[in-house]
């Protein structure tokens, strides 16, 4: 396993981490869908002991997963390796009872609960969740403000900045001051990072990292579901709806699936490697965090460790996808 700085901190992650959004298991947040399909506490404790022996040295959370299960569950399965390892967890898709998520005092209540959850005394990277600081951005300057005492305070490392849109990442990076950004990214979706655009320019102006979660495309880009296959999905598994699993989009995906077998392989392994490498080829990208519930789906993506792209791959990634109408 490589590892990359974060930012201008001395965090250096594992390239392939993982995230922990499907340890929280079936969820709702106030009437959405918000969580995966169950999972099993021993498999996932196999998968991340599995990940631990093979270099996985970074853990990505977030209070909402689960309304904190997903952190509890991390914690119980890591044991004494959470002291030993980067955890990173965030804030701000959970208000509890409070008006807004980024009130100042919700923040703070939060991270001593996050720190509760994964029985840790620092939280390594604490991520703003989202972009929405509420009408007219009225919590942003407080809560950056907490975030910054919560950090001299030595609860937390790093600061991280989670976000769906180019502008809000243009927005906040001269406020929130982050050493990362996390975003969705992938083959389909790569424009965060992607040479010329908006928030690649943030990234290398600022020296700022960037973790993509979503790099399989939950499982798109492995060739898993087909028109014929499509994927069915309990109440409260938040991809019951999404667009990209119609038989529209993936008949339309489906060529593409194709020519990646063709020229990669068509094994899951092979895919994989593919998917991941495709976004540690730009040197911006700290890690990737696929999601995982069971010990073969680690395996799969850790098989693609050290098996870096040629130039000559990349591109046929890059050009395969570019000018493909895929939703994601």
């Amino acid at each position: 396993m490589k590892y990359r700085k974060v930012g201008k901190s001395n965090i250096e992650v594992s390239e392939i981490s993982l995230g922990c959004w499907t340890l929280g298991g079936l969820n709702w947040v106030n009437g959405t869908p918000n969580g995966w399909a169950n999972v099993d506490e021993n498999e996932v404790a196999e998968a991340v002991k599995y990940a631990l022996d093979h270099g996985v040295n970074h853990f990505d959370n977030a209070d909402v997963y689960g309304n904190g299960r997903a952190e509890r569950l991390l914690a119980k399965v890591l044991g004494e390796k959470r002291h030993e390892v980067v955890i990173a967890t965030k804030v701000g898709w959970f208000p509890g009872t409070a008006a807004h998520a980024y009130e100042p005092q919700h923040i703070r209540h939060q991270c001593e609960q996050s720190l509760v959850n994964l029985k840790r005394d620092f939280i390594d990277i604490y991520y703003f969740h989202h972009g929405d600081f509420g009408e007219s951005d009225m919590y942003l300057n407080d809560a950056v403000e907490v975030m910054n005492r919560l950090k001299e305070e030595g609860k937390i490392r790093v600061i991280g900045q989670s976000a769906y849109s180019d502008s809000d990442f243009e927005k906040l990076v001269p406020v929130v001051k982050p050493e990362v950004l996390q975003s969705s990214a992938n083959a389909l979706k790569d424009h965060y990072v992607a040479d010329g655009s908006p928030v690649r320019k943030l990234l290398e102006d600022n020296k700022i990292s960037f973790v993509a979660f979503g790099p399989v495309a939950q499982g798109l880009l492995l060739g898993k579901y087909t028109k014929s296959n499509p994927p069915k999905f309990e109440p409260g598994d938040h991809r019951a709806h999404a667009k990209r699993f119609s038989a529209e989009n993936l008949e339309t995906l489906e060529p593409k699936i194709e020519a990646l077998k063709a020229k990669f392989g068509s094994n899951t392994q092979e895919l994989s490697r593919a998917a991941l490498q495709y976004l540690l080829h730009y040197k911006v990208v700290a890690a990737v965090i696929p999601g995982f519930r069971n010990l073969k789906q680690v395996m799969i993506n850790l098989e693609a460790a050290d098996k870096p792209l040629t130039d000559e791959e990349f591109n046929f990634i890059r050009d395969l996808f570019q000018e493909a109408e895929i939703v994601y």
